[in-house]
């Protein structure tokens, strides 16, 4: 496989600091240039996403694009699209996507990434492999040598019934490689309930995972997983804003 990587200067004057979010604004405007009329579209979750769900807001009220329908990945990026009055539907009147753009918490250097840090993985997934082709928009932070490496969550979502057993059967799983396996809460220390009424077990890696690719098959085999955040050779293109503009990955 080979990535080629092509770049644009950032529209902002090279005196102006960024934040995080004019990177991922940066990002998500570059990827709705991926957009034409009369596409069927998966719009994803999260911060990132929100951008582009915003920007094809925008352009469809001004006539700039026409005829679109958004396939959105959980019910927050449903009601927010509506607001805006972008047209919706669902995977089973759209089983064949056009375009799915969102976002990652890592991409390595092989557009691999981990998802669902957002708690959106499973629709996400099935969305987005649904997608001809998947843009990912993120900004610079979000790179990493291998998955896993950033240190943060990587999301698997199981179902409540004994969802103990299942946490500590993936964190045994991975236990040479000193993973952490803990039980998404929310502030009031309730269990984070996804939009499909499933627990999500966050795995915590010191060291980048070895085999992604084995990894996934493992965690999928166990009884009562639902589905987990490593999306392998999904990515069509990656869009990555930093603080010298805009460059675009693809395989």
């Amino acid at each position: 496989m080979s990535i080629k990587a092509l770049s644009s200067p950032s529209p902002s004057p090279p005196s102006t600091i960024l934040t995080q979010d004019d990177l991922k604004k940066l990002a998500a405007y570059k990827a709705v240039e991926y957009v034409s009329s009369g596409m069927v579209l998966g719009l994803g979750t999260g911060s990132t996403a929100a951008f582009v769900v915003s920007r094809i807001g925008e352009l469809l009220k001004l006539g700039e694009l026409k005829d679109i329908v958004g396939v959105p990945t959980s019910k927050r990026t449903q009601e927010q699209a509506a607001s805006l009055g972008i047209p919706l539907s669902v995977l089973d009147d759209n089983p064949s996507i056009d375009l799915a753009i969102d976002g990652a918490d890592e991409v390595d250097p092989y557009l691999n990434l981990v998802k669902g840090r957002g708690g959106a993985l499973l629709r996400e997934k099935m969305v987005e492999a649904a997608s001809a082709k998947f843009v990912v928009v993120v900004d610079d932070t979000k790179l990493v040598t291998g998955l896993g490496g950033s240190g943060l969550a990587m999301p698997v979502e199981v179902v409540q019934f004994c969802w103990k057993y299942n946490l500590v059967r993936l964190q045994e799983m991975f236990k040479e490689q000193g993973v952490e396996a803990k039980l998404r809460v929310e502030g009031d220390g309730k269990p984070y309930v996804t939009d499909n009424s499933n627990y999500i077990v966050d795995l915590y890696f010191k060291t980048p995972i070895l085999d992604a690719g084995a990894a996934g098959k493992e965690i999928s085999a166990l009884e009562g997983v639902v589905e987990h955040g490593l999306f392998l050779d999904m990515a069509t293109a990656v869009i990555i804003a930093g603080k010298d503009g805009v460059s675009v990955k693809s395989k």
